[in-house]
């Protein structure tokens, strides 16, 4: 929401400096988030006249100035490049040291083509002011020289721009900004009283609205013998200042009211328009051309005005181009109402129209201003456009409902902390618009009807409170009694933020997906179920709810390949829905690597590479795991995965059957084409609940780490094994020789080819031998490794391999 000072205090009688309306208008839940003071940013520009301008000796387009810049001293020879430099011509000058906002640069005395320049002459583009870069500014001849410009051209009224949370729809207008300042003592409010416009004849034209639920409320107006041109200055530099475009008086009014009293209007060209107007759901086939030049097809879900003709407007989003106000229109149709927020923002998301309309009426306006803005808007017309007004005809209800709420005072400092006497809290409510009558202890206090999002007892406090100032709640320290206290942070909490750190650790960057990805995508990973449909969606690639992490992660890996970003490692730790039920509902820490952006710090291992396999995804999952708190003694690997990926390439991480923990692998060639997606890509999924609890319990085992004061030793070995045996075998194998004194099997090398007999592979392993008790002697080492080849042997049938 933007508005300029000098509008604000059309509303609010005050005397503050900007900078404390801004900080108030922070504190009672208002963010500023950024003012814009041209004043203050153009304060070293000036005023200036060249005196005489002649050609560069050195460039045919430029031009040595000598420029009078009205500070008693000498002409300052400027360099100039603008085809309209000349000699009498009064511009904006700025001396060396000044920033360039338009060029983002601080000028600086310069050489130009062996002539120096000690300063620069500006075009409006170059300050920021317009995009007309065609030439240096022209001002008229009797500006003052050597007068700031900014304060003469009246650049002095600060933009403020506010954040507005969903429920503060009377602050979308700049009259509940004041309201809500004044209420802050920071000046007085304006509320002149809006007089009924009297109506010189009926309107000739009816209004029938078939569905009440979709347009409680509905008033029009005709005014006759308007004559539409331009808006007067002062409006065209109000919306000028918040980034709309002045079209003509008609337009500019109602977007004038939309910013100014949050109350949305509609104006028709009353000759365009045929018959009467009824307000009703649009039926299959139609379609309107609306003011954004866009055609729209329709739907009986959507609210529309319509005439003989057909379709004139989407309700309270959106005029038709057909009906629409230009210079030629003599007589306008003013059109006041009230819509069904549910329906009006399932209709933008639909149509995906943002419009300030809709930003409105979403959020619900007052009701009881729907004939009063009618009435300053025809008031508006006539003193613009003149013209004869009709009588009014209003259709449904013109006001709200009455909302009283017994309030006890005492609910106050039970929920803030903060002693507020009742005198101040009926001040700051009735200064917003509330009523509260009753001595206490408790009160009723009704809701002003521009307020819809006040409903209870801890609404009338954050009213309160917000005004009497948040930063008056006192620091309560917590109650930490004699026992410990409790941890903060679940389990899966706990999980989640250890994954994240795991997978960083390993050089993978943190992406955050859509939790809902395209039907197709749903279906490849499993989610095909109707119960995970999104009733709406907002967009028709966003119709399912994730499955799995990995369809919004493999859009983005390849949405950074198409930028020329293919070698990526993304991870996202997040939930994905696998049913409609609590329990079908899991966290889930999921990663996708491709390219060369394989997993460092491997140290010997045969899959060390710079492309990215399968084994770095298995080393992501496990890390996952490991840092989650997993069992990974009792873990289990068995071959094969989920049908999306390569069945000779992936593996699923379980603790038996019935607890899969996660899936690690490449993705199958047709899932890539399906997605459209360029492979190879590895990717892994933990289900971070599924992992079990450690047990609360404290038990009597020993420590499954013993620290030992003597240096461990490594041996390797490799052995000839049938192809069918697996590496988890031989390392089983290997550890079962001396559970104590052996600590670690790793497999380093798989090796088929060239010297090995074919149905035979070689499988390479690092046994760690960590003595506890004294230094082993080679003696001894030797009969430990012969101990782990005859073991090795015995129980995969391999060989050593010579």
């Amino acid at each position: 929401m933007k508005f300029t000072l000098s509008w604000l205090k059309d509303h609010l009688e005050t005397d503050e400096p900007l900078d404390k309306l801004a900080d108030k208008l922070t504190m009672i839940g208002l963010e500023v988030e950024n003012i814009e003071d041209k004043a203050k940013a153009l304060k070293p520009f000036t005023i200036a006249k060249v005196i005489s301008a002649e050609q560069h000796p050195n460039a045919d387009r430029l031009r040595v100035c000598m420029v009078d810049t009205g500070d008693g001293g000498a002409p300052v020879q400027v360099v100039c490049g603008a085809p309209n430099a000349r000699a009498g011509l009064v511009s904006v000058f700025s001396a060396p040291g000044t920033y360039i906002p338009g060029k983002d640069i601080t000028l600086g005395i310069g050489t130009i083509r062996g002539v120096e320049s000690r300063g620069m002459l500006c075009s409006a583009a170059e300050l920021q002011i317009s995009n007309d870069h065609d030439g240096i500014m022209e001002l008229p001849a009797d500006a003052p020289i050597g007068a700031a410009y900014a304060e003469w051209a009246g650049l002095g009224d600060p933009v403020l721009e506010i954040n507005l949370t969903p429920n503060r729809q009377d602050c979308t207008g700049v009259h509940g900004i004041a309201r809500d300042l004044a209420a802050a003592d920071m000046g007085k409010f304006k509320d002149p009283t809006i007089k009924p416009i009297k109506g010189e004849f009926p309107c000739p034209v009816k209004v029938t609205v078939e569905d009440a639920t979709l347009c409680p409320g509905f008033a029009l107006r005709l005014v006759r013998g308007v004559k539409n041109g331009p808006s007067p200055e002062w409006l065209q530099k109000r919306l000028t200042a918040i980034g709309l475009r002045p079209i003509n008086a008609l337009v500019d009014i109602t977007n004038f009211m939309t910013f100014d009293r949050a109350r949305p209007l509609h104006v028709f060209d009353a000759k365009k328009v045929k018959g009467n107007l009824v307000v009703r759901r649009a039926r299959d086939g139609e379609s309107l051309l609306a003011l954004d030049g866009r055609t729209y097809n329709l739907d009986p879900a959507i609210c529309v005005i319509a005439d003989e003709h057909g379709v004139e407007s989407l309700a309270g989003i959106m005029g038709g181009e057909a009906s629409g106000c230009d210079e030629t229109t003599t007589d306008v149709l003013i059109e006041s109402a009230l819509w069904n927020e549910i329906n009006i923002a399932q209709t933008g998301r639909k149509l995906g129209i943002n419009s300030d309309a809709r930003y409105r009426f979403e959020r619900g306006v007052d009701p009881a201003f729907m004939v009063p803005g009618l009435e300053l808007a025809t008031k508006l017309v006539m003193e613009m456009c003149g013209g004869a007004p009709s009588e009014t005809v209003v259709v449904g209800k013109s006001f709200g409902d009455d909302r009283v709420i017994e309030f006890p005072i005492t609910e106050v400092k039970r929920l803030s902390g903060i002693e507020v006497p009742q005198a101040e809290m009926k001040r700051i409510l009735t200064h917003l618009g509330f009523m509260m009558a009753g001595p206490g202890p408790v009160v009723k206090v009704a809701v002003p009807s521009w307020r819809t999002d006040v409903h209870g007892k801890a609404d009338i406090v954050e009213e309160i409170v917000r005004i009497f100032g948040v930063d008056k709640v006192p620091e309560t320290p917590f109650e930490r009694g004699e026992d410990a206290r409790k941890p903060v942070l679940t389990p899966l909490q706990l999980r989640t933020r250890r994954a994240r750190r795991a997978l960083a650790s390993r050089g993978m960057v943190e992406a955050v997906t859509w939790s809902f990805i395209a039907k197709p995508a749903a279906e490849l990973f499993g989610g095909g179920q109707r119960v995970l449909e999104v009733a709406n969606p907002i967009a028709s690639d966003l119709s399912d709810m994730r499955p799995t992490l990995l369809a919004g992660l493999i859009a983005a890996a390849q949405a950074n390949a198409d930028r020329g970003f293919g070698d990526v490692a993304l991870f996202e730790v997040g939930q994905v829905f696998r049913g409609d039920r609590p329990q079908d509902q899991f966290m889930a820490a999921s990663g996708v690597r491709r390219g060369l952006a394989s997993s460092e710090g491997l140290g010997r291992h045969w899959s060390c590479s710079a492309q990215a396999d399968v084994f770095d995804a298995k080393a992501d999952a496990l890390a996952v795991l490991a840092a989650a708190g997993a069992p990974m003694q009792a873990l289990q690997i068995v071959a094969g995965g989920p049908g999306w990926l390569h069945p000779g390439r992936s593996g699923t991480i379980q603790i038996g059957p019935q607890n899969v923990l996660g899936t690690f692998g490449e993705m199958h060639p047709r899932a890539l084409e399906a997605l459209g997606v360029d492979g190879p890509l590895m990717v892994f999924e933990v289900i971070l609940d599924r992992i079990p609890e450690a047990k609360k319990k404290p038990t009597r085992a020993k420590p499954l780490i013993e620290l030992s004061a003597f240096q461990p030793v490594t041996r390797d070995f490799a052995f000839i094994v049938d192809r069918t045996v697996k590496a988890s075998d031989i390392v089983r194998a290997a550890q079962g020789v001396d559970k104590k004194l052996i600590t670690g099997v790793d497999v380093f090398d798989v090796y088929e080819g060239k010297g090995i007999d074919d149905g035979k592979k070689s499988i390479a392993i690092a046994v760690t031998i960590q003595p506890r008790e004294k230094t082993l002697t080679d003696q001894e080492i030797e009969a430990v490794g012969a101990k782990i080849v005859a073991e090795v042997t015995k129980k995969t049938g391999g060989v050593l391999r010579a």
